[in-house]
């Protein structure tokens, strides 16, 4: 959970927050998340993502998905300095420059453009209670 305000330098690395760094784990996997961002996931989640993924029917839209989505997967881990280091067409992708956000969703992180989050935030920020009634009344 949680939103941090995070610098990404020149050579691709952001700070994740101490608390965030310790549920992750060691090692865990960032690849393309959906609407502009990056998704993060510790391990034993991702492994449970392919594991899904690889029980979907061999058709267009979930051979392509998969290719989107796996394609631009790679582990990492922290520096020392509890950084991560994105890969350039992460960094691309996610349109990260200078100020980047970071968010805590449940099972994984993802990591926006502080642009980005702010775009999401404000196209979305009118309609959230009507989604949250659309959504929490079914349950």
């Amino acid at each position: 959970m949680g939103e941090y305000h995070q610098k990404i330098d020149e050579k691709g690395r952001v700070t994740i927050p101490a608390k965030i760094r310790y549920e992750l784990g060691e090692s865990f996997v960032i690849t393309r998340g959906l609407d502009g961002c990056l998704f993060i996931y510790p391990k034993t989640v991702w492994e449970k993502i392919v594991t899904k993924y690889q029980q979907l029917p061999n058709v267009k839209d979930a051979r392509n998905f998969m290719r989107f989505f796996l394609s631009g997967a790679m582990t990492l881990d922290f520096d020392k300095q509890g950084r991560i280091n994105i890969a350039s067409p992460l960094i691309k992708y996610a349109n990260l420059q200078k100020d980047c956000v970071v968010i805590g969703v449940g099972e994984r992180l993802e990591i926006w453009s502080l642009d980005n989050w702010n775009n999401f935030i404000n196209e979305n920020e009118d309609s959230l209670s009507e989604i949250a009634d659309n959504l929490f009344t079914q349950i």
